[in-house]
């Protein structure tokens, strides 16, 4: 996203997203400096006074969307309680090069141990977010929803999933468990290669199931439409679909199920695919393939703050 894509510190979602969930955020938290830290950051235990104090700045070496307040403050509070973190910008707002977006002041040897994993995980959502932020300007006009896959980092899906509601997109399904979406492969091993038998096994799939429960299914082909509609599903996804045939496939529909684009989704092509009508678009890459975008965490140097109680610098 360039400077010239959108406004600077101007949130691009219309409401603060629903941020992560604190167990899920700990969670992550304590397994990420188990591994940094696990006996101890020995280069800030040896070099710095218990009693020095620092402040230090998050600051943006590329333009982007911002991801990862809630990261920042519950992760440098987990190391010291009483650190002062300020949120320079809101959550979702587009951000230029050398904007300041966050501060944090507190105990210098906390603060040491504690930047390099909060760096990491914010980098990496905000890259999520911009990279969200670029497919639905792309959409802009339509109807179409993007939205994320399961396609996510083991351990890191609850933070990701927020970034991509930061860039403006919509999360699918969270897991395996929160709802049935028949692919290809499940519908090879019901149907034993018999199109024939396609509705009737949806069908008592459809029966099993409780009400509340959204009912998926991929589809490769314009002639496997019908029958799965006839059985009654949520969603039919169109599987690498060109624009075109998209758009016969909505037409077809005619508004019986939610209408889903999948496969062959990138910048180049979202904006005919969204143009087709569709009501969903999912996008693996949005977490699958950024790179983290370069955002730096530096001490700002203030004697004053970092006297030693024998009045030492140090």
């Amino acid at each position: 996203m360039t400077a010239h894509a959108v406004q600077a510190a101007r949130p691009l979602v219309s409401a603060s997203p629903m941020p992560p969930a604190p167990a899920a955020l700990g969670r992550v938290l304590e397994l990420a400096y188990a591994e940094d830290a696990p006996h101890g950051d020995i280069t800030s235990l040896a070099l710095i006074p218990e009693s020095a104090r620092a402040t230090a700045e998050l600051r943006a070496r590329v333009p982007g969307v911002f991801s990862g307040g809630p990261v920042i403050e519950a992760g440098f509070r987990l190391h010291d309680p009483q650190v002062r973190v300020e949120l320079l910008i809101p959550e979702g707002a587009a951000f230029e090069t050398g904007t300041v977006l966050a501060r944090v002041s507190g105990r210098a040897r906390e603060l040491l141990t504690a930047e390099r994993v909060v760096l990491n995980l914010v980098q990496r959502m905000s890259a999520i977010a911009t990279l969200t932020a670029r497919y639905v300007a792309l959409t802009t006009g339509t109807k179409a929803r993007i939205v994320d896959t399961r396609k996510t980092t083991p351990g890191l899906r609850e933070l990701e999933r927020y970034a991509v509601r930061c860039g403006g997109g919509r999360n699918h399904r969270f897991s395996l468990s929160d709802a049935v979406m028949a692919k290809d492969n499940h519908l090879a091993v019901l149907t034993g290669g018999d199109p024939a038998k396609l509705t009737d096994v949806l069908r008592a799939a459809r029966d099993r199931l409780g009400h509340t429960t959204h009912f998926e299914v991929e589809v490769d082909a314009i002639e496997q439409i019908e029958p799965v509609l006839a059985a009654g599903v949520d969603t039919i996804m169109l599987d690498n679909f060109t624009p075109e045939q998209l758009r016969e496939g909505v037409a077809l529909v005619a508004g019986r199920a939610i209408v889903e684009a999948s496969g062959g989704v990138n910048l180049g092509t979202v904006a005919a695919i969204a143009a087709s009508g569709v009501d969903v678009i999912s996008v693996g890459a949005l977490t699958h393939s950024v790179v983290n975008l370069d955002l730096g965490l530096d001490v700002v140097l203030d004697a004053s703050q970092l006297r030693t109680s024998e009045g030492d610098l140090a």
